[in-house]
């Protein structure tokens, strides 16, 4: 399973294009892993996670044809991880040689709000209800979608993927899990875990909405606890905001000593 890491910044991007915080100023004069767009990632070429408003600029940079996409799996409707109106370009008229629609999956904001963007044009769309802790087949992959903490207006997902015998937990927008999806997790082995870390510091290891540093690090400690994870499994963390003061090696520095990684615009992990 390759998993290709497009964006790695929260909702504001890092740096925030017009902030003038100390964050934000470090982040454009170092440059490198520390310029970060909206978050997103693509297993194996084909699947993709959210429709990011930079989704064109991830694709041009990093070279990435998205008309081998067939499954988009959206977490939930904010703007930066839904922008349904961007995929016009993949509609007739506007993209030639396609010959599969892409099937996009989610909650029923994500079928409303791609419907009013979109239509029904059948030929180059899919559109999919998803209800949370009931699982499908999503070409060789089994899916099943989880419950969030982020949005008491909308149900956010999350995702536990099953592909090529591998098991990968889509984690973000979520603060601290909610009991129902631990429920679900227990008993299940979890290869690689995509966790959000919007958040630095709060003091909270259980912090709501967004994940901090002390609730990742806890996520940690249930997993291996409860052999959700066993040691060799990866954790990699993403979503961060300038807010939290932390640039790329201040993040590194934090959670190398757990065996974590920090996740970047442009890494590839292979598992």
């Amino acid at each position: 399973m390759k998993i290709h890491f497009l964006g790695t910044a929260a909702a504001e991007g890092f740096p925030n294009t017009f902030c003038q915080c100390e964050a934000c100023s470090k982040a454009w004069a170092l440059g490198g892993k520390n310029l970060r767009t909206r978050s997103s990632i693509i297993i194996d070429d084909v699947i993709k996670f959210d429709y990011s408003p930079d989704s064109y600029m991830q694709a041009v940079r990093d070279k990435l044809n998205y008309g081998l996409i067939e499954h988009l799996l959206v977490t939930h409707t904010h703007y930066d991880h839904y922008n349904p109106a961007d995929l016009v370009s993949r509609m007739e008229g506007f993209a030639n040689g396609l010959h599969h629609p892409l099937h996009i999956y989610g909650n029923d904001s994500v079928m409303n709000k791609g419907r009013d963007a979109l239509g029904f044009e059948s030929q180059r769309f899919a559109f999919h209800l998803l209800r949370p802790f009931k699982p499908f087949s999503m070409g060789e992959s089994v899916v099943t979608p989880l419950l969030a903490d982020h949005d008491r207006m909308e149900t956010c997902l999350l995702y536990f993927v099953e592909r090529d015998g591998k098991n990968l937990f889509y984690g973000h927008d979520t603060g601290w899990l909610p009991e129902e999806t631990w429920a679900w997790l227990k008993g299940k082995k979890i290869d690689i875990a995509i966790l959000d870390c919007t958040h630095g510091y709060t003091s909270n290891n259980r912090n709501p909405n967004h994940m901090s540093v002390e609730t990742i690090l806890e996520v940690q400690r249930v997993f291996l606890e409860e052999r959700i994870m066993e040691c060799e499994g990866q954790i990699v963390v993403t979503h961060f905001t300038h807010n939290s003061g932390l640039l790329h090696d201040d993040l590194v520095q934090l959670f190398n000593p757990a065996g974590i990684q920090v996740a970047y615009d442009g890494m590839v992990i292979n598992i």
